[in-house]
């Protein structure tokens, strides 16, 4: 198998978020293919984090920089001369943006404006992704996926600095980027993730793999909201894959893509008990919640059918995969003699020969 048709090899990626975890996860991938990678980050967010226990300095170029110090962020690009950018770093969790607004605001959208304009200022570069997120659209809980050109909203400050980038950066594509024909664009949205190393205070896996490691049963206040949950590993592969065809074709593949799972769709409830039904740890109890919580969507799916279409791309773990790995990943963190990079690495061969096996372009 040569992944993405060996298009990583050799190459130089610019990754911002390189210490978050799918930023880490991303960046194990691409030391994996091949590419030279440097990562454009501020220190891990967590404790345990991703980014440490797989060493992930140790196997590409590290920068510690904030998006918001545009004159370094400058500089970093500049110096590193990649062709391919990814950027993923964010403040990405809705009840933070709650407490601290305007600096979610200025992360997610002055900085996402500032790495866009690092693009315009270093020729070497001719593909940029921009992850977004399922958040960016106007839920209004309808029963199916949103789809690309779907409306933008935002009922909580996370969400609404999301829906702004996403038309910062549409700005900058129609504005700069195709008219210039040298850069490639796109924005990329997606629905949960779960997989091993994360360790968000603000997201269900990790809660869950919290409680394990404190030996208590895992309150639960809303079991019958329905999200699309997919392993770190998918919407990466979809990440990946848009870039290689940016750089062939910038005008057809630049603009907004969803990369989710058709039927992973499911409430809190299933996720929870086929984690404790597939790993044999932990438990969890439905609780009441608090009257005075602000509000949070019951339902939210994403419609992939733009890049099933046009990128052959569609996710291919069921949900008791994805669960499988995610608890796997999490072995190091929970007292096993692993090696998380190692493990890591072994998951992307693993999730790369299954899809393989399902087809995928991306993976012959």
């Amino acid at each position: 198998m040569i992944p993405f048709s060996d298009f990583y090899r050799g190459r130089k990626v610019f990754l911002t978020g390189d210490t978050g975890f799918k930023g880490a996860w991303l960046a194990l991938w691409l030391h994996a293919l091949g590419a030279e990678v440097t990562g454009y980050s501020l220190v891990p967010p967590t404790e345990p984090n991703l980014f440490e226990a797989a060493d992930v300095a140790d196997r590409i170029r590290h920068i510690a920089g904030d998006i918001l110090d545009a004159e370094a962020l400058d500089r970093a690009m500049d110096e590193s001369r990649p062709e391919v950018v990814f950027h993923l770093a964010a403040r990405s969790a809705i009840p933070e943006s709650r407490e601290y607004p305007m600096e979610t605001l200025r992360t997610n959208v002055i900085g996402s404006a500032n790495v866009l304009e690092s693009v315009r200022r270093t020729d070497s570069v001719r593909v940029v992704v921009c992850a977004s997120s399922d958040k960016c659209y106007d839920n209004v809980e309808q029963p199916w996926g949103y789809r690309e050109n779907d409306p933008l909203g935002g009922s909580d400050p996370y969400s609404a600095s999301k829906g702004a980038m996403e038309l910062v950066c549409s700005s900058w594509s129609r504005s700069f980027f195709l008219p210039e024909g040298r850069v490639g664009s796109a924005t990329v949205r997606t629905g949960n993730i779960i997989g091993g190393g994360d360790f968000n205070p603000h997201r269900l896996v990790p809660d869950y793999i919290r409680a394990v490691r404190d030996g208590r049963i895992l309150d639960i206040r809303r079991p019958n909201v329905v999200r699309s949950w997919q392993h770190v590993l998918e919407p990466l592969s979809g990440y990946l894959w848009l870039a290689v065809q940016l750089a062939g074709d910038p005008a057809r593949f630049s603009g907004a893509w969803n990369f989710a799972p058709a039927n992973n769709s499911c409430s809190v409830e299933t996720l929870v008990e086929t984690i404790h039904c597939l790993s044999g740890m932990g438990g969890w109890k439905a609780v009441s919640g608090d009257p005075c919580e602000p509000h949070e969507a019951d339902m939210l799916k994403l419609c992939s059918d733009k890049a099933a279409t046009q990128l052959q791309w569609k996710a291919v773990l069921d949900l008791e995969r994805a669960v499988d790995m995610t608890m796997r990943g999490y072995g190091p963190f929970l007292g096993r003699e692993y090696d998380a990079g190692e493990v890591c690495l072994g998951q992307i061969e693993e999730y790369t020969a299954f899809a393989a096996r399902k087809g995928m372009p991306w993976a012959l």
